[in-house]
């Protein structure tokens, strides 16, 4: 399974923002330094902020924080949110001429939920704790990697 880029660039997000800062981090700051357009990642502050995983502020002095109860959502249930509901398998458009006599959806439907089900073993403090960079470094596209 692949997450989509959607899914990716908000992990990041929520990773990049859960490192202590005075002021609240920008759409900007985190473009720069997480390598993605200012356009995108707009749209994935406002949907964050929708979950109520950040919180964000408008004018002189806001940005986006880490909503400290985001900490303990489980991974599982964050990319669930985040991907939707597509199923890895579409049986009927355009109807597959197999799907009678094929086992492959329900296996394939078992190996995402088992996805899932080890994603849920972790909460965003675990991924959190395991990776993050100090502050005063920046991240590069290797750090990211890394994340």
């Amino acid at each position: 399974m692949q997450l989509n880029k959607f899914t990716d660039y908000a992990l990041r997000v929520l990773m990049y923002i859960a490192r202590p800062k005075d002021t609240p981090y920008t759409i900007a700051e985190i473009a720069v330094d997480l390598h993605v357009s200012q356009n995108h990642l707009v749209k994935i502050v406002h949907f964050m902020g929708k979950q109520e995983w950040i919180i964000t502020s408008r004018g002189k002095g806001g940005g986006i924080q880490l909503n400290t109860l985001s900490l303990e959502l489980r991974l599982g249930k964050i990319v669930r949110i985040l991907q939707g509901e597509n199923p890895i398998v579409e049986c009927n458009t355009p109807p597959c001429v197999l799907r009678t006599h094929c086992g492959l959806k329900g296996i394939l439907d078992d190996a995402v939920s088992d996805f899932y089900q080890s994603l849920d073993q972790y909460t965003l403090s675990d991924v959190i704790q395991r990776s993050l960079p100090p502050l005063s470094q920046s991240l590069s596209p290797i750090a990211l990697v890394n994340l």
